[in-house]
Formats: C-alpha cells, sequence, structure tokens
C-alpha cells in the first residue's frame, strides 16, 4: 500500500492534464488527486477523464456553444457515458477550467489560486457523479460534498 493521497499508476492512467495556459499553482499529481477524490466519493472512481485547464474567452465560448450563455463560468464538465451513439469514448468525460476565473474570484474571496482551482476541480468532478447546483434545492448537497472531499486533500 503506498503513501495516503498517493496516486497508483493504475489511478493516473485514468486522467490525463492539459494545460492550454500556464499553471503553476497546482501540480499534475495534485490534480489528479482532487479529481480522483471527488469522482471517488461520487461512487464513479472509475471514469477516465480529461481535465483541460482553459483561459476565460476560452470556456465562455464553450458555455455559449453548449449551454446557450456566453457569460464567463469557472468550470465546465462534459460526461460521454450518457451519449445516445453507443459507442466507446475515451475519455470519457472532460471537466474545463478557467485558470482566469480562478485567479480573479480568489482575490475576491482572499483565497488562495490553488485553493480557488482545486474547488472547480472538485466541483466539475461532482457534476460528473451527477450531484448538480443549478437548483436552490439541491445546491446544499453539492456544497457539503465539495467541503467533505476538500476537506480530504492534502
Amino acid at each position: 500500500m503506498g503513501e495516503p493521497g498517493a496516486i497508483d499508476s493504475a489511478d493516473a492512467g485514468r486522467l490525463r492534464v492539459t494545460r492550454t495556459i500556464e499553471v503553476p499553482e497546482l501540480t499534475d499529481e495534485e490534480v489528479r488527486a482532487a479529481v480522483l477524490a471527488a469522482l471517488a466519493h461520487g461512487g464513479r472512481a472509475r471514469l477516465r477523464v480529461d481535465v483541460v485547464f482553459v483561459d476565460d474567452p476560452s470556456l465562455a465560448e464553450m458555455h455559449e456553444r453548449f449551454w446557450g450563455d456566453p457569460s464567463v463560468t469557472d468550470v465546465l464538465a462534459f460526461d460521454y457515458t450518457e451519449s445516445d451513439d453507443g459507442a466507446e469514448h475515451d475519455p470519457q468525460a472532460e471537466i474545463y477550467v478557467s485558470v482566469d476565473r480562478a485567479r480573479v474570484v480568489a482575490k475576491e474571496r482572499d483565497e488562495s489560486v490553488r485553493a480557488e482551482l482545486r474547488l472547480y476541480l472538485v466541483h466539475g468532478s461532482l457534476h460528473l457523479c451527477g450531484l448538480d447546483d443549478h437548483e436552490e434545492g439541491v445546491r446544499a448537497e453539492m456544497r457539503a460534498a465539495e467541503q467533505l472531499v476538500l476537506g480530504g486533500l492534502a
């Protein structure tokens, strides 16, 4: 058995990290730890996920294209296991994180950028597990899950 929080090679192979923008605040191992902890919490520990760090304009464009909303946002998650084409997708899901948004919001909240990025990673991962925060009634469940997962990270 490895160190607590350590990521074995099988886990590392299920999660790829792409940086289209510099993200010195988090290592790939920290990214994997946050995503894998949230997926495990949500019962989807075996999901193959790509995490892509982008800037505000890129994520706003995706937000408009897929949700019809041109505003900036923090994170978008796409679950391809629910597609109607019946094909096996690799990755099975993607999480897009706006590094620009994390930096702005972290400053507003007097929080570290690292903490804000980890929140977005956990939040996006929990969306892939079926949790939602768009309606008042289910938002508390999402927030509680976020805090539980984040509290377990080093």
